[in-house]
């Protein structure tokens, strides 16, 4: 009798589902952050999109921040994820202030911290679902770099997260130069960020762009756009491609509508 009751398994030891728990899966995320330094400092765009799945779900989603007195923090992916990231910031912000000695983290510090923090948390198999972007200025010198969920980061001149590392970033190599003014640098975000308004089926037309120099943080209003729609490659994006092209003409007779489907079959 005892020895069956020490094989049983106890609920509280072996079987309770709250025990360990791990990030599965991002509920509401956010998408790209573009970001480039300029002749003064730093600037960083995001629209203020967040989805629930592949649902728009929230509208008005700020996802840059400021961070102590010489950093910008942008971030994509889990929103909830980027909150709890705040708040470790808070505290590190905090905790470095109490010292009273003079000196401030700078971004390059903030940087690191952040690094350490994905990785830490991806070791876990418990990761941050975010991939952030970290800009700032101190002392003349200007810093821009990125971190992904397991850790990853490097430093450059000019970053993207999410799609805009695909569509924007070509964009960016190519215009980019290193004297460029605080208005060209923010046309420049504002094409990167009107081609994934066009391509990222996530992104929203309404949207930030902050910029960080020795002065502090500054976020723009949100704003959007202007858009053209009517490219025929929007109208009729099957065109061209191989196989049947299928059209539809709809028009009205009397009170009943009417829908004929013509096939045309391409030659090849």
């Amino acid at each position: 009798m005892f020895l069956m009751e020490s094989n049983q398994a106890k609920p509280g030891l072996l079987c309770n589902p709250e025990a360990s728990q791990r990030t599965l899966y991002p509920y509401v995320t956010g998408t790209s952050v573009v970001a480039l330094k300029y002749k003064d400092g730093i600037l960083m765009a995001a629209d203020m999109g967040g989805s629930y799945g592949s649902t728009l779900r929230y509208k008005s989603v700020e996802r840059m921040k400021p961070i102590g007195k010489h950093s910008l923090l942008g971030a994509s992916g889990e929103i909830s994820d980027f909150q709890e990231l705040l708040r470790y910031l808070d505290e590190l912000i905090l905790y470095d202030n109490m010292w009273d000695d003079g000196n401030s983290l700078g971004p390059k510090e903030v940087h690191n911290y952040l690094t350490r923090v994905m990785y830490n948390r991806r070791n876990k198999f418990n990761p941050l679902w975010n991939s952030l972007v970290l800009g700032g200025v101190k002392k003349g010198q200007k810093y821009l770099g990125m971190v992904s969920m397991i850790g990853v980061n490097f430093e450059d001149n000019h970053v993207a997260t999410g799609f805009g590392n695909h569509l924007a970033r070509p964009i960016l190599r190519d215009e980019w130069h290193e004297n460029l003014t605080f208005e060209e640098g923010v046309k420049l975000l504002e094409k990167c960020m009107r081609v994934l308004l066009y391509r990222d089926r996530s992104a929203v037309n309404k949207l930030q762009i902050s910029k960080i120099t020795e002065e502090g943080v500054t976020i723009s209003q949100p704003y959007s756009l202007k858009t053209f729609w009517a490219f025929s490659a929007f109208e009729n994006p099957t065109l061209g491609a191989e196989g049947s092209c299928i059209q539809r003409n709809f028009w009205d007779t009397g009170d009943s509508r009417r829908i004929s489907w013509i096939v045309v079959k391409q030659d090849k």
